[in-house]
């Protein structure tokens, strides 16, 4: 059996080009996603503020105004709850995207650490013992990165309940505020 070794150094180094264009492309299309949410909640206050001034300046009494108030500002915390709730969005599909990259490399890795042990393990006598030694560790490593990969999709999971949590409550605040505008105006 021949030395896999240049075979093995030049998959691997493939591999990680691969992996390594994969993440640059990935990280370009999040900050793209970013610019253009960015862009877009941008345009779309300032249209909103454009319009609430608007019809501020056509109100003809201060009671007309002030209720005018509660109207102007339940769009832009719905627009800022959209905002943040984009960011967390854009964020979380990306931080996804980095974890099937990471899974994907470490499945690689795995797969040439066993072809190299197995060709050692054949090609070495006595090598057994040390062959074994190494594949319960790479297991124990294993083991210990997708308990690590369970735990931050649990995580991920708890802030995703929460960031919804949040945004509905604050509509439900902004919009139980407006609604007391409303009578104390009327």
């Amino acid at each position: 059996m021949a030395n896999p070794s240049i075979e093995h150094i030049t998959a691997a180094s493939a591999a990680s080009l691969e992996t390594l264009q994969s993440a640059i492309n990935l990280t370009l299309n999040s900050f793209e996603k970013l610019a253009s949410h960015q862009l877009s909640s941008t345009r779309n206050v300032l249209l909103e503020q454009l319009d609430g001034v608007r019809n501020l300046l056509g109100t003809k009494t201060p009671q007309e105004a002030f209720s005018l108030n509660g109207a102007y500002f339940q769009p832009q915390v719905e627009q800022a709850i959209a905002y943040y709730r984009g960011l967390h969005d854009i964020s979380a599909n990306t931080q996804e995207e980095y974890v099937k990259l990471l899974e994907q490399g470490h499945a690689e890795l795995n797969k040439s650490l066993s072809s190299a042990l197995d060709w050692y393990a054949k090609s070495a006598g006595n090598s057994e013992l040390a062959v074994t030694a190494v594949k319960s560790a790479i297991s124990a490593a294993n083991s210990a990165f997708e308990n690590a990969n369970k735990a931050a999709r649990q995580v991920a999971n708890i802030t995703e309940a929460s960031v919804s949590a949040a945004s509905k409550a604050t509509s439900r605040a902004v919009e139980a505020v407006n609604s007391s505008t409303r009578r104390k105006a009327a």
